[in-house]
């Protein structure tokens, strides 16, 4: 598929893209070739494969589900300007 330079300022222009004029010709070849790859692997037969989440046939490795910190609640708000049952109250800002 092959996209003309006034094609390629709409879409500038839609995408909110400063694209020069003498740029237009480049970006009109570069974006043909991407939807000429785009219609080949449309072509493409991939009923037999499966879809995969990653590229690679990895297990995502998790680390240990562990307490790494310990609960310093009461120190912070014994620090805090204004608590109430264990709540931080903070100043209203809509009315």
């Amino acid at each position: 598929m092959a996209l003309d330079t006034s094609a390629v300022a709409k879409i500038a222009h839609l995408a909110r893209l400063d694209v020069k004029s003498d740029e237009l010709d480049h970006f009109s070849a570069e974006l043909s070739n991407i939807l000429d790859l785009v219609e080949q692997m449309r072509n493409i037969d991939t009923s037999g494969v499966e879809p995969m989440a990653h590229p690679l046939h990895m297990a995502q490795q998790l680390r240990p589900d562990r307490v790494t910190e310990t609960d310093q609640r009461a120190r912070f708000q014994r620090i805090a300007p204004q608590t109430e049952d264990g709540l931080y109250l903070v100043p209203r800002v809509v009315e």
